[in-house]
């Protein structure tokens, strides 16, 4: 089932975290952060959304690291019920993709609760004080491999790195909903 996330609360904060990826190495939110601001990414493995946008995800990703942003992807999916999240596939997931951001499992899924998570993806874009300033959609394409795009997430994510402040007019992430227990 497809879901839209909710519109950006503007100057939200950003909640702390403190989840491992699978190979137990622990990350926090400060430290995640980046000098110019953070990008949360709640995503999984098996989601038919994430796997057919995951490549533009992993270079816009990069592009938004090389200026600044710090990047956590975060999988909060019961991965009892689902497997194919399970952490020993996110790290497969995770090193077939090339994705530079650590990739962490939210087991007790507090996290994605605690952030209002809705579905994967799922895109919360802060500035360097921790204020959320973008709430939308990775770009125009959906699922679609496009020959051109407008990529809403890598726009927005500059401006709030060069002015802390991202776009008025944001569009919803759309994608399957995160799998509660």
């Amino acid at each position: 089932m497809l879901l839209n996330t909710s519109v950006c609360d503007f100057g939200w904060p950003a909640p702390d975290f403190d989840l491992a990826t699978p190979d137990g190495v622990r990350h926090t939110r400060g430290e995640v952060m980046g000098e110019k601001g953070l990008l949360v990414v709640f995503m999984c493995n098996h989601c038919p959304y994430v796997v057919s946008v995951i490549d533009r995800v992993v270079a816009d990703i990069a592009a938004l690291q090389a200026d600044g942003i710090g990047v956590a992807c975060i999988m909060s999916n019961d991965y009892a019920d689902y497997p194919a999240d399970s952490p020993t596939n996110m790290a497969r997931f995770a090193a077939e993709h090339g994705l530079t951001a650590p990739y962490l499992v939210d087991e007790d899924q507090s996290v994605g609760q605690a952030y209002g998570a809705v579905c994967t993806p799922d895109f919360f874009g802060f500035n360097a004080a921790g204020e959320l300033q973008y709430r939308g959609r990775l770009d125009d394409a959906g699922m679609i491999a496009p020959k051109t795009r407008v990529a809403e997430l890598l726009n927005a994510m500059k401006m709030v790195a060069e002015t802390g402040r991202g776009p008025q007019v944001q569009t919803p992430s759309m994608g399957c909903s995160i799998k509660w227990r």
